[in-house]
């Protein structure tokens, strides 16, 4: 009678990779906390002593996505408003963090190689190869609004009409008879900001007005870096129009109430939100984008005429 096979135990791929058990058990169950090159160790003994791996139990959904940001500005505050929608008419629950520096980083992610969740939603953010390399590891459905930099391919990312928004304010401008029109960007490694500056560009490109390098300034999508570029580019004229970006709350109470592209935030996220619960890509591509909409208010006026300019001064 054939004897059955002596059964390969933890210890023993622990024995042949020179880790401790704590150690296998971790690569057995996908954790990030585990260097490469153990992890490498391990995989290798598990595979030469045929380590026979148990069928994975099927679980419940968490019903809890985890969002990650950068910072909790305005802008983000819309993006967190939006998915907590979703995942309330869903029946779930959204974690929020925000990750300051890589430190952040390492440390959510260790908080969710330890937790359950049904997808990440990355806003605003880019991470490392390595944070990157991490976070599959884990085999968490991940969606990115708003992404920094390219996206793998293989991620969903969802943003905007940043390209069509910076037209679409430039040629506003243009229409109501301006002519010397500036800009303050946000970063140029960030997706979002090239395409706005392409969009401005091609809107003075059309209206025939050669780009003018010096009313372009960047910034860095804060208060302080706009403040300094605005007072570079304006140097107090008595007349101007002023167009935002995002059309956040306060938008419509500052005064003037200011003319902005509005950006669908809350629609983005709960997209990103419905479509990680949904459990697939509903269809879509790799990127998605939602249209951008040019909401005027009284920031935005035609220039006057010099006669008219002569005769307040007078």
């Amino acid at each position: 009678m054939k004897q059955a096979p002596e059964r390969v135990t933890m210890a023993a791929i622990a024995a042949a990779a020179d880790v401790s058990v704590p150690t296998v058990s971790k690569v057995l169950n996908g954790r990030a906390d585990v260097a490469a090159e153990t992890r490498v160790r391990v995989e290798s003994a598990l595979g030469q002593l045929g380590y026979a791996r148990g069928p994975r139990r099927k679980s419940q959904p968490a019903r809890l996505i985890d969002l990650v940001c950068t910072e909790l500005s305005p802008w983000a505050t819309e993006i967190i408003r939006g998915a907590s929608r979703a995942a309330l008419a869903a029946k779930s629950r959204i974690a929020v963090t925000a990750v300051g520096n890589d430190a952040d980083v390492d440390n959510w992610l260790k908080s969710l190689a330890a937790s359950r969740t049904d997808g990440v939603i990355l806003v605003l953010m880019e991470l490392s190869a390595a944070h990157r390399r991490r976070l599959a590891s884990l085999q968490v459905p991940v969606v990115i609004v708003d992404p920094v930099g390219q996206p793998d391919a293989e991620v969903l990312s969802i943003g905007a009409a940043n390209w069509a928004g910076g037209l679409a304010a430039t040629e506003h401008l243009l229409e109501l008879g301006h002519r010397r029109i500036g800009t303050i960007t946000g970063s140029p490694a960030v997706l979002c900001s090239q395409a706005r500056l392409d969009g401005y560009r091609a809107a003075l490109e059309r209206a025939g007005i050669p780009l003018d390098a010096a009313l372009v300034r960047p910034g860095d999508f804060h208060y302080e870096s706009a403040l300094a570029a605005a007072s570079q580019l304006l140097r107090l004229p008595e007349d101007l129009s002023v167009v935002g970006f995002d059309d956040v709350p306060m938008a419509q109470w500052v005064s003037p109430p200011l003319t902005t592209l509005r950006q669908p935030l809350a629609e983005m996220a709960t997209l990103a939100t419905r479509t990680l619960l949904d459990g697939d890509s509903m269809g879509f591509q790799n990127r998605v984008e939602l249209a951008t909409t040019l909401v005027v208010r009284s920031s935005t006026q035609p220039p006057p005429r010099p006669a008219a300019r002569k005769r307040a001064r007078a």
